[in-house]
Parts: C-alpha cells; structure tokens; sequence
C-alpha cells in the first residue's frame, strides 16, 4: 500500500465531511438528544434520517475507511459525537462490527456482510461485535465461547454467553469471537458471522445504563448455534495455518479480537473526543454569558484558566488520535502504543472536560436543564469499554519497556 505523508492540513473532502456531519449533528441530533436518553431507546428514526442522507451506510464508511490518511473516521466520529454520545453510538456502533469483518474477513465476506450490518434507507439495520462475557472484559484470553466444527455438515456450532454488547440481540448481523483451541488462549481464537434469524442467538433485556442510553446494550446468549463454514471471517486454511503456527511456538498476528481493537481505539478516542470538546464549547458559552458579582463569570481566573487548559488538552488529544489514525491506515508501526495512548488520553479528558463543565455551570450543571449532565455520564465509559484505562496503561508500558508487565 502506498502511503500518504502526515499533514494537518485537511484536504477539501475532509473538510466537507466534517461540515456535513457537524451539520446532521446539529440540526438532527442535538435536538433529539435529551429526548431519546430520557426513553433510553434505539432512536431508530434518526438512524434512519441518517441513513436517507447517505451518512449512516456501507458506501460512506468505505469512503471513511479509504482515505489515505486515516482521518476521515476520525473526524466524522468527533462532530457526531459533539451532537450527542448515546445517539452517535447507536449510529457507530454498528462500524465495530464492520471493523472486525475488515479486519479478519476475505474480500467476498466483506461483500456478502458488510452491506447486510446497514440495510438500507427503508429499512436500517444495526450489527454487533460480541467479544466481552461476564467472566472475560479486559481478559480477553479467559474467553469461554466455544466453536467446534462440525465436518460431516460443514457447520461451526458456537455456544456461551457475551456480555456488554453493543446492540446484541437486536442486530441483523452478530460478529461473535469465540475459542476454537482453547489451550493456545488468545491465539486459539476466530471471529464468525451469525446470519440474521439463526437459531438459538438470544438477547436479553437491555442493560439500563448510566450513559449511552439511546445505544442499546445486552448479554448475548448462544445455544449450540450453528452457522455455514463460510461463516469463519478469513476462511479455514488461513485458521488452520495461524492455530499451526502457534502450537508451534510462533507468534501469530490477527488475533481475533484485539486486531479489531487496534484499528478501533484510535476513533473510540475521536468519539471521547467529541465529548470533551462538547463541554467545553458549553461551557465556555455558558461563562460568557452568565454573570455574577456584575460581570461574566470567565472575566474570573479560576474560570478562564479551566477553560484555557482543556482547549490546550483537546487540542493536544486531537493531534494524538490523528497520528495514531494516520499511523494505522499506513502501516507504521505503533511502537509505543499510539493506538492506545490516543484512547487512554481522549477517554480521561472527556471525563474531567465533563465535570469541569457541571463545575462552571455550577447548580445549573447538575441539573437535566442543561447537557453537560448528561455528557458527564456519557463520557465515563470511555475510561472501561474497548479496554480500561488501566489497560491502556498496561499496553503502552509493554511498548516502550519491551518487557512483559503485568
């Protein structure tokens, strides 16, 4: 592949698709934000809305995912998550799914699946990445999800429980990561395609959550679930030789999940991004507005300094996920754990950009009348999902020690 160099000067196109995206956030979702996380529901016509303009689609996500750059994705996931986090997952949510086609999946795969994850402008769909269970988050190796393969049908059966997905049970298509040698752990793993309305996939109630409550979220039950050979993402000469190499001592690439994880962690920190910058921007807003003592709050130190500070953060924590993103796309290599640097940073600052935001707002920012509240509580998932922060650590400190920590 032939690489492009790194700039931060945004081509036309980039800047068109942020303007058009931060307008559907504006104008569509915003006003519908407070509405849908109140009824913490799939907020299915703005999925829709967004699919009738060409935003929520297989065409525009190849378009994002083939810029040279890697930004593309970036941007689009920071001004829609500016809109709203709950109704920005509902809408990306699904692209985790489609990461993990891209990912392990052969190019036939990618054609048959990935437009099946969308559906169309009439009728949209959503997908589901299943990797976390109850007793296997961060531990992605402990993973208890089996797939043993049936010769004589030509079948893989998967069984076992997931745990936290994103629009589980709901999906049209469910990426499920399951153990096919379980003694080689995290290597022992594969990635399947279950089609819509296979038998024995069974989602439960939806998890009522602190945030993200318009993004739906349930355990995932699979009961002797079986699928067509062709539903192993990459095929099984490609397992067989991967499972040949490990119990062999070498150390294999792709591994199911975490090279989902690592093309993904980059824009979960441009979605934590958009949060922060949200509470700033609100508000900074807000302090230009409201006075006390006979004039603006932000003519006050205490205020200007805490607004000056998370500008320099956002500003930084954007530079960051944009050389990790454009590091991805070119094949350079993550030597010191740019990938998860830029989801550890962006995911911390939407957390502390949203509390110094109800803390300027004072009272009022505690309150429902305003929306630093609720990107309060969005933002806190951004330091545990796709790896907790105490993970990002662990892999940023293997990178640059070169040892294995623990």
């Amino acid at each position: 592949m032939t690489g492009v160099a790194f700039s931060l000067e945004l081509s036309e196109e980039q800047r068109d698709l942020r303007d058009w995206v931060h307008g559907f956030a504006s104008d569509v979702v915003r006003p519908a934000a407070a509405e849908w996380d109140e009824r913490e529901e799939t907020p299915w016509p703005v999925i829709q809305e967004a699919a009738k303009i060409g935003l929520y689609g297989f065409e525009s996500l190849a378009e994002m995912f083939g810029d040279p750059s890697g930004l593309s994705l970036q941007i689009a996931n920071e001004e829609l998550f500016w809109g709203d986090a709950g109704i920005g997952m509902a809408l990306f949510g699904t692209s985790l799914a489609v990461a993990g086609i891209f990912s392990a999946g052969t190019p036939d795969q990618l054609a048959e699946w990935v437009p099946q994850c969308y559906g169309d402008e009439d009728d949209p769909k959503v997908a589901a990445f299943c990797v976390s269970e109850p007793q296997a988050g961060s531990d992605v190796a402990g993973m208890r999800t089996r797939a043993r393969y049936d010769e004589a049908k030509d079948e893989w059966v998967l069984s076992g429980q997931k745990a936290w997905i994103t629009n589980g049970g709901i999906a049209n298509v469910h990426v499920v990561v399951a153990s096919v040698d379980p003694d080689l752990g995290s290597r022992g793993q594969a990635a399947f395609i279950v089609p819509p309305g296979t038998s024995g996939l069974e989602g439960a109630k939806k998890i009522k959550k602190l945030g993200l409550r318009a993004s739906h979220t349930a355990d995932v039950f699979l009961d002797e679930v079986r699928v067509p050979g062709h539903c192993l993402l990459g095929g099984r000469d490609r397992l067989d030789a991967r499972l040949a190499r490990a119990r062999e001592g070498g150390r294999g690439k792709g591994q199911a999940a975490m090279s989902t994880f690592e093309v993904s962690r980059p824009t979960v920190g441009a979605q934590a991004l958009g949060i922060a910058r949200a509470a700033y921007e609100y508000a900074l807003d807000y302090a230009g507005e409201r006075e006390a003592f006979g004039r603006p709050i932000i003519d006050n130190q205490a205020i200007a300094f805490a607004l000056a500070d998370l500008r320099t953060e956002i500003e930084a924590c954007r530079l960051l996920i944009w050389q990790a993103s454009w590091m991805a796309r070119n094949d350079k290599t993550f030597d010191a754990g740019q990938g998860s640097m830029s989801k550890l940073r962006a995911g911390e600052l939407a957390v502390a950009a949203s509390e110094k935001a109800i803390q300027v707002l004072g009272g009022a920012g505690y309150s429902r009348e305003h929306p630093v509240e609720r990107m309060y509580r969005d933002a806190k998932i951004y330091t545990i999902f796709e790896g907790t922060s105490e993970i990002q650590r662990l892999v940023i400190a293997r990178a640059i020690s070169g040892r294995q920590i623990r």
